[in-house]
């Protein structure tokens, strides 16, 4: 099948270190705004109380979810189809593109539905106090009312970044997170909605979002979702599910952890512990934004490039990610550490909330240079195809190796056991992905079919 020189010259040729910035910086952009957006509902709950704040930080958690299943299907599709494309496959990549978005619609259409009917339940589960149940639960049945549109637009917004158009992507992404914060305080303080219109300015963000995306996959020579394409073979869920498993692992392991994370937090030190861990951990989503959208950047140029048999450019585009990515982290750790009370404290401005944020804070802090090494080896495994090992990458930092440390440390730290689970967690997972990359790249470096492309 012929390729479509345009966008294969462009991705096969440019230098990478003029590529890689060109399709990171709109990504950045949006994973900005969307961690600015995602920390929006924090902040304007927290003028409301510490219970209200600890609410928010405990529906993270089903979140997470939604958006595991999300860029399992998003990831799974939009890595597989850029490989399709490279090989220059293009209508097995539209068939692939539409089956992601129907698998994601399907499971966002069933979390919508089981969620709200068991959503009770569900806040008992993820760890709610009495005196925070109420607000968990009004903000929960929102939420999920969102999730097909949220688990969509990943999809949609992955499947453009894979193609190359991360613009698009950037301004999908950018039109919900202005919808949702023109909309939080005007819906809680304009029209005394309180945490319930929080949830309401989420989803209609979300909706937004989507919208704007599915019109971005109409533009220019991208794929397009068309119902003519959905071809349910078992071949495209197989792949979809093994390219997809790597992120669905990742993202759920982050659920996982956050819900444990609350439920020790709560036994350690109530609401307040609560509400400090889970402003924590919408700062390091805000300053992981810049990373992941760096590397987001990164990985269309991989997948591109890898199922194009260019070898030496995939290895080129990875040391240079990691390269500036570990100097980025870097300058964030060192502001962290310095002003770690005034960011928890803007937040929310309760003393026992600040004291456990800040102390959380600094600890991240102290493992976030490491950081940029091991979630871009997870997604440069991932692009790849590399499915077991990009999905023992993924695990490691909210699974393999936190789940035991959350076990364990606060039995013997109490509180301050909580505080730097996940920092050591960060540097086990630093340890072990370092040589996953090293075999992975070393393998590359000895392929044939490069030595022939490059000739």
């Amino acid at each position: 099948m012929q390729k479509h020189p345009d966008r294969h010259t462009y991705l096969t040729e440019t230098p990478i270190p003029k590529l890689i910035p060109a399709l990171a910086v709109p990504t950045i952009i949006s994973m900005l705004v969307t961690g600015i957006y995602n920390s929006a509902d924090t902040y304007f709950v927290g003028r409301i109380s510490t219970q209200a704040t600890a609410a928010v930080g405990l529906v993270f958690s089903v979140m997470a979810i939604i958006q595991a299943f999300g860029f399992f299907c998003g990831q799974g599709s939009g890595n597989y189809l850029a490989r399709l494309l490279g090989a220059g496959e293009r209508q097995k990549a539209n068939e692939v593109a539409v089956m992601g978005f129907a698998m994601a619609l399907v499971i966002g259409v069933l979390l919508a539905v089981f969620g709200n009917l068991e959503a009770e339940r569900l806040a008992d589960w993820i760890g709610a106090t009495s005196s925070s149940r109420p607000d968990t639960v009004a903000y929960m049945r929102i939420i999920l009312l969102g999730a097909p549109f949220m688990t969509c637009q990943f999809v949609i917004n992955n499947q453009l970044r894979f193609q190359g158009s991360a613009m698009y992507a950037m301004i999908g992404l950018m039109c919900g997170a202005v919808m949702n914060i023109a909309l939080d305080p005007i819906l809680m303080f304009g029209f005394g909605l309180g945490i319930q219109g929080a949830a309401i300015a989420t989803i209609s963000g979300q909706f937004v979002s989507f919208v704007a995306l599915f019109i971005g996959s109409r533009m220019g020579d991208n794929i397009r979702l068309s119902i003519r394409n959905l071809k349910p073979e078992p071949a495209y869920i197989a792949s979809i599910a093994a390219n997809g498993f790597p992120s669905l692992m990742r993202q759920g392991m982050a659920a996982v952890s956050t819900l444990l994370l609350n439920r020790y937090a709560n036994f350690y030190g109530g609401d307040p512990a609560i509400a400090g861990m889970s402003i924590v951990s919408r700062i390091l989503m805000l300053l992981m934004s810049a990373l992941v959208g760096f590397g987001q950047g990164y990985q269309p140029v991989c997948s591109y490039n890898y199922g194009a048999g260019l070898y030496a450019r995939v290895k080129e585009g990875y040391r240079f990610c990691v390269k500036y990515g570990t100097i980025l982290l870097a300058a964030f750790a060192a502001l962290c550490l310095i002003f770690a009370e005034p960011v928890v404290g803007w937040f929310r401005n309760d003393p026992e909330v600040v004291a456990v944020g800040a102390a959380a804070l600094r600890w991240q802090a102290a493992a976030l240079p490491l950081m940029a090494a091991s979630i871009l080896t997870n997604m440069m495994l991932q692009a790849t195809g590399k499915s077991l090992k990009s999905s023992i990458t993924s695990s490691a930092r909210n699974g393999i190796f936190f789940i035991p440390l959350i076990l364990i440390l606060p039995r013997i730290f109490g509180l301050k056991g909580v505080e730097m689970t996940q920092a050591i967690a960060d540097v086990l997972t630093f340890i072990l992905a370092v040589p996953m990359a090293y075999s992975e790249l070393r393998k590359m470096g000895g392929s044939a079919s490069e030595t022939g492309r490059s000739a």
